[in-house]
């Protein structure tokens, strides 16, 4: 987002944060509600064109978005979705992508107050490697053709039971509705959100052997001290690093593997 837009969503943030630090209000209620908002204007082209219209009245706005979704969704669900027709948008579609990311959040809220994002943010990273490592799941899960009930369907028998609550609500709207994205974009934006609703970093972390206790302390505390806050290690293991780890930080790659130093030192020759 650009502008208006990453002024906008940042403005719905501390809406949503403030709105979800009392005790009264139902996370998972709410991420249901704005989710189904999301749904409405990402369908609804010309609606939410009407809602960001920087020529319509701020007021306006919010006084039309009130009486479409009077008694359709919860009074904060409301209040959000009329706190953020009020702001400015550089583009339609970004409106539609900060209801996306907040309904991801009060979801990431509900796991928290029940002690469980941990694990929602370890489920999620873990599904990733699932998908990465078997094509014809990714293939079922990215079908155009397929429809939205038979992808659910086949979420739930994977995760159902499995995995948090949380963790299957936000994958299967993932899934049945990407929104132009990969799936391994819209995971990691997933996985982002988690790290940044505890305040952390996450790292992937891929090493040739699995690291022990005192390894995975020490490669924390170095990143911690590099970061300047605490990093969550997601580990994998993959033999054909030959050696050392690999660490990815969003776009940033620290490597010391044997297989990239070979393959550094092969380009050299070459050049």
């Amino acid at each position: 987002m650009n502008g208006a837009s990453r002024e906008a969503l940042a403005s719905a943030r501390e809406n949503l944060d403030a709105l979800v630090d009392s005790a009264s209000a139902d996370a998972a209620e709410l991420a249901e509600d704005l989710a189904s908002v999301t749904a409405l204007l990402d369908r609804e082209v010309s609606l939410r064109r009407v809602l960001t219209d920087p020529a319509q009245p701020a007021e306006a706005k919010a006084e039309l978005a009130g009486r479409l979704l009077g008694g359709q969704v919860g009074g904060d669900c409301a209040d959000l979705v009329s706190g953020l027709v009020r702001s400015r948008w550089s583009s339609s579609r970004d409106l539609v992508d900060a209801l996306e990311e907040l309904a991801a959040s009060a979801d990431l809220v509900a796991a928290q107050r029940a002690g469980r994002l941990d694990d929602v943010e370890d489920e999620l990273f873990r599904f990733g490697r699932i998908v990465e490592s078997n094509p014809g799941l990714r293939a079922a899960l990215t079908d155009k053709v397929a429809g939205k009930a038979a992808k659910a369907e086949l979420l739930r028998t994977l995760l159902g039971g499995r995995a948090d609550a949380v963790t299957e609500r936000v994958i299967v709207r993932l899934v049945t509705a990407p929104r132009g994205r990969s799936l391994e974009a819209g995971l990691n934006a997933l996985s982002k959100l988690a790290a940044d609703r505890r305040g952390r970093v996450v790292a992937e972390v891929t090493s040739a052997v699995p690291l022990n206790d005192r390894q995975k302390q020490r490669l924390g505390d170095a990143l911690a001290r590099i970061y300047g806050k605490h990093v969550h290690l997601n580990l994998d293991v993959d033999p054909e690093v030959l050696g050392g780890i690999r660490v990815r930080i969003g776009d940033e790659v620290i490597s010391g593997t044997i297989a990239d130093r070979l393959a550094d030192a092969g380009r050299r020759m070459a050049g």
